[in-house]
């Protein structure tokens, strides 16, 4: 209160907020964190709220974290201030005097006294209450609509680049009817050049004038054919769309815009004229991942493929020269969309008497067609979690297992499992029911347990593959270390865990009923469809089968905390910005802007929306089963490198588990002459059938000035950086919504000793060993002395177990040693004794 009446107060000149950070220094670390949402010092006009007011706010925080974090140091206090007004020009310091009394104005509670044993009692919000589903529901057949199939539009645009920045010089769209040849159908091309340069003397003036032409051929189509909705692009959320959009803010004011957009990715534009929608603009590739030629090759090769130009080569002077090329390898590209789109709409048709058409993602596509005709929510109706449940499941979402053990191997094997994901969902048992929550679950024997348990881990020293996964806070890195630590598990990969020999303490969590999966009919139905088309050679509804079997899982797992970016008003960003969710804004033009904040973030359940049919609890259960399943070829001394449902081997598999048609077994990709693993989604190897074929994968910036010798020198020398310069062709510029190509400097590396320690002997890397760590931060000062109660209680039960061990095979030895001496009397009793 201090550092806010001596800096703040005399500052604002408008709409304010605050919040206070702390730096923490714990038993193992040091955090820091942000105590609850931010806290509004002014009312909407600008008014002081009273500084009692604000007083109560700031004490009932602490008071909420004072049990958790007793006994931990504080070093430091940090208040952010927040306003709409800007700050005054000329900031007064406080007399002593004048902040003293302002001091005691604070301490002034501001209805009635402050009940210190209970300083929450009195705080009443009323919050209004958002219903949502307890469970996904069924799509029955009467609410399934007619079939009847939608005509849609496909377009592409062209650019060229000028001063690094991306500007259209050609756009097209062709519009795509169910069952007609698209060699019929018209594609409509504008062209910069085409205009005159006496009246459209720049470039830009003509680049505008294109796409506003380009705009209202759109409009034009789609009057003459009202049933008309979308329109696809392919790339749009990365490129074509950051075009589009400008140009609809800046040069068609009278309609409204409402993107759609996750994570900065711009899944589609709506345009509306008053409440009526006029079109939306949509991502094909989210509907249909993949380069637009492979695609093509699978769905519709009878178009062709792809052509190219050199894209290095066009420039503006040369542009009205190379316009029949260019205008050539547009039309093209619209040709092979129309027809990838064409088809894939009538193969879904057909197999499923649905469209496409009302769907944004394969996601969104799989699960209809899931609910539609393979979910029974009678038999196993899946929950959807509340935000308490989600949050702490969310917790135990892991993901696949990534990991490089050795750097370097001649004569491996390579090999991918035939759908691991369907395949687990398909096998596995699956959490079902409504969880039930379990605070003190330390009585209970694993075995009994079944969802999602924050436990004490403790993996010994001597696994040199490690099965659990920890993710580090501090740079949200997944690792699979040896040690001790905390964290949020399914239970069937604590009870594998603790077959492994670690040592497992249940704390609390999550119990659901173990139920048989709800996706055994999908997986089969759709991977025998998938079988037979490839049998009868017909890649395109191959394809279309794989999509769907792979794109389901994740929808599960969608996460409700989000980035939102919205196309608003002054008045709407000023009420964005007073909310604790709000990120930053860029201004379009004077009353419109592109607003970013975040969802799902308010306190309280009250606030709680997530999105429609997610349940984290499957799409958590089915990745951790999935590491389960392949942690007996990961865990073999022969296995150099693992990424999720791939192995590199130095052994073949045996025969029993190889084949390239049956569900969850193996098929071998390469044979590998030799090969260097030098990091996760970082190797090179060549094959055996022609030893000058590379397959290189390295994630990351600097993938394209990537070559194999730079494999072998690194292998070399792994401590070896290099820097060197990065072009980007196709950087976004989200403040100015453009696509602008950019040169940066990088280091070429790898990130040694990240995830496993490398064995360098003799200056030659050798091996890696997992990373130790010890990290109990998760759990509060109580926690941790629980924990290690619990340990000693555990040591204490395995020295009085070994110790009975002991006695009772001293025992044995007694028994063994007194039936060899009775056997040994009766033997010298026979021979003394004839009868």
């Amino acid at each position: 209160m201090d550092l806010l009446t001596q800096y703040a107060y005399p500052s604002i000149s408008g709409y304010s907020k605050f919040t206070i950070q702390l730096s923490m220094k714990q038993s193992f670390d040091e955090i820091h964190f942000t105590l609850g949402p931010a806290i509004p010092l002014t009312f909407e006009d600008g008014e002081f709220i009273p500084k009692s007011n604000i007083y109560d706010q700031v004490y009932r925080l602490l008071f909420k974290y004072i049990e958790r974090y007793d006994g931990d140091c504080i070093l430091g206090i940090t208040i952010i201030i927040f306003m709409l007004g800007g700050v005054k020009d000329k900031i007064p310091l406080l007399s002593e005097d004048a902040r003293e009394k302002s001091l005691l104005e604070c301490l002034q509670p501001v209805s009635g006294q402050i009940d210190l044993n209970n300083p929450i009692s009195d705080l009443k919000i009323q919050h209004k209450k958002l219903n949502y589903p307890s469970h996904i529901t069924g799509i029955k057949s009467s609410q399934r609509k007619r079939t009847r199939l939608k005509s849609f539009l496909v377009a592409d645009t062209e650019t060229i680049l000028i001063d690094n920045v991306h500007k259209p010089y050609a756009a097209g769209v062709m519009m795509v009817i169910p069952g007609l040849d698209l060699k019929t159908q018209t594609i409509y091309t504008y062209f910069s050049e085409d205009y005159t340069p006496y009246v459209f003397k720049s470039f830009e003036e003509r680049s505008q004038k294109l796409l506003n032409d380009f705009i209202l051929r759109i409009i034009s189509i789609i009057k003459q054919n009202p049933s008309i909705k979308t329109v696809y692009f392919h790339n749009f959320s990365r490129f074509d769309g950051l075009f589009v959009l400008k140009h609809l803010a800046l040069h068609h004011k009278m309609f409204k815009l409402k993107p759609l957009m996750r994570d900065n990715r711009l899944y589609e534009v709506a345009v509306y004229s008053g409440k009526r929608m006029l079109f939306r603009l949509r991502d094909s590739l989210h509907l249909l991942p993949g380069k637009l030629d492979d695609l093509a090759k699978n769905l519709c090769p009878e178009l062709g493929s792809k052509g190219s130009i050199p894209y290095d080569q066009v420039t503006l002077s040369n542009l009205s020269s190379l316009r029949e090329s260019l205008v050539e390898y547009m039309k093209q590209d619209i040709l092979l969309l129309g027809g990838i789109m064409h088809n894939f709409q009538d193969l879904y048709a057909k197999a499923y008497k649905a469209d496409i058409e009302n769907k944004i993602t394969a996601a969104s596509l799989a699960l209809s067609l899931f609910r539609s005709n393979y979910y029974d929510e009678v038999q196993f109706p899946i929950h959807i979690p509340n935000k308490n449940e989600d949050t702490f499941i969310r917790r135990g979402y892991y993901g696949g297992h990534a990991d490089a053990y050795t750097p370097y191997g001649e004569n491996l094997y390579y090999y991918d499992i035939n759908s691991l994901y369907p395949f687990v969902m398909k096998e596995f048992p699956m959490p079902g029911g409504v969880p039930v929550w379990h605070s003190d679950i330390d009585s209970m024997e694993l075995d009994s347990m079944f969802g999602f348990i924050q436990a004490y881990v403790e993996c010994p020293k001597t696994m040199k593959r490690p099965f659990l996964p920890y993710r580090n806070d501090k740079d949200g890195i997944l690792l699979f270390p040896t040690g001790e630590f905390v964290g949020v598990y399914y239970s069937e990969e604590l009870k594998y865990a603790r077959d492994l020999g670690y040592k497992v303490l249940p704390i609390c969590g999550y119990l659901f009923q173990k139920m048989e999966s709800p996706f055994k009919d999908y997986v089969n139905s759709l991977f025998e469809c998938r079988s037979n088309a490839k049998k009868q050679g017909n890649n395109a509804i191959g394809y279309v089968y794989k999509l769907l079997l792979n794109s389901l899982y994740g929808r599960f797992g969608i996460n409700p905390i989000s980035t939102i970016t919205e196309m608003c008003d002054k008045n709407r960003r000023d009420f964005l910005l007073r909310t604790g969710t709000f990120i930053n804004d860029a201004s379009l033009r004077e009353d419109l802007y592109m607003v970013s904040y975040h969802s799902n973030m308010e306190k309280g359940p009250d606030y709680w929306k997530p999105p429609k049919n997610s349940a984290i609890q499957l799409a958590a259960a089915i990745t951790a089963s999935a590491r389960i399943y392949m942690y007996k070829y990961i865990s073999r001394e022969d296995c150099y490198y693992t990424d999720t449902d791939s192995i590199v081997l130095g052994n073949p598999l045996p025969e029993d588990l190889i084949s390239s048609s049956v569900l969850g077994k193996f098929k071998l990709e390469d044979q590998i002459k030799k090969g260097y693993f030098l990091a996760p989604k970082c190797y090179l190897y060549t094959t055996e059938e022609d030893g000058n074929h590379h397959v290189m994968r390295f994630k990351g910036a600097a993938k394209s000035i990537i070559n194999p010798e730079w494999f072998e020198q690194q292998y070399a020398d792994p401590y070896r950086m290099i820097l060197a310069s990065v072009t980007s062709n196709f950087r976004i510029n989200w403040s100015e919504l453009e696509v602008i190509k950019k040169e940066s400097p990088v280091t070429l590396r790898i990130a040694l000793n990240r995830k496993r320690i490398a064995i360098i002997q003799d200056q030659k890397w050798l091996d890696t060993d997992p990373i130790e760590i010890s990290d109990l931060s998760a759990l509060s000062n109580i926690g941790i002395k629980i924990i290690r109660a619990l340990r000693k209680k555990i040591n204490q039960l395995e020295t009085e177990k070994s110790l009975l061990l002991d006695e009772i095979l001293s025992q044995k030895e007694l028994e063994i040693a007194d039936k060899k001496r009775i056997r040994e009397s009766r033997e010298l009793l026979e021979t003394n004794d004839p009868k």
